[in-house]
């Protein structure tokens, strides 16, 4: 079982990267530094359903199957896979305004509260897991708290900060499963 969400949740970022970068080359204006994930498939546009439920949704599919898998073992790795699929799975379903602003449509703001359950959930895991697997993944954990608050503000590298937070979570989801 452990070898199977091992798997999952590496096939999930590389995947997804893999498609935000397919998604990205299809908008010629969009700039991995300046722009969202989120925006990728922000509501309107003709790539709405395709990123959403071609790259979001299964993401999150994988992510809510390691928590399945890892949750009877090992509640904090399972906190941490869960807390990323709830985030790419609102996301899926309540896509973000255009622009991914904080404030918004009513559809925005469940998207920003599955981001905040990501990120802040995220980041509570990994101070969970920080608890026995060591110091680093409590490193990772204000990374992901600190990008929390930073990506809720316009900047010309908000998507950095985003593929860092990103990072930074399926980075210690994978290496806490590693290390079990």
């Amino acid at each position: 079982m452990i070898e199977a969400a091992v798997v999952l949740s590496l096939i999930a970022p590389v995947y997804l990267g893999i498609a935000v970068v397919v998604a990205a080359s299809r908008r010629p204006a969009y700039s991995h530094f300046r722009n969202t994930i989120s925006e990728l498939a922000e509501f309107g546009s003709e790539y709405t359903a395709s990123v959403s439920f071609g790259v979001f949704l299964p993401v999150a599919i994988m992510l809510g199957i390691v928590a399945l898998l890892v949750g009877p073992t090992n509640p904090p790795i399972a906190a941490l896979a869960l807390s990323i699929a709830i985030g790419y799975g609102v996301g899926a379903i309540f896509p973000s305004d255009p622009g991914s602003p904080m404030i918004g449509s009513s559809r925005q703001a469940v998207h920003n509260l599955g981001g905040a359950i990501e990120y802040l959930g995220g980041a509570l895991s990994l101070f969970w897991i920080a608890e026995t697997s060591g110091p680093a993944f409590r490193v990772l954990g204000f990374v992901v708290a600190a990008s929390a608050i930073l990506v809720s503000f316009e900047s010309p590298v908000r998507g950095a900060i985003q593929r860092i937070a990103e990072s930074c979570l399926f980075l210690g989801l994978l290496t806490a499963l590693w290390l079990r």
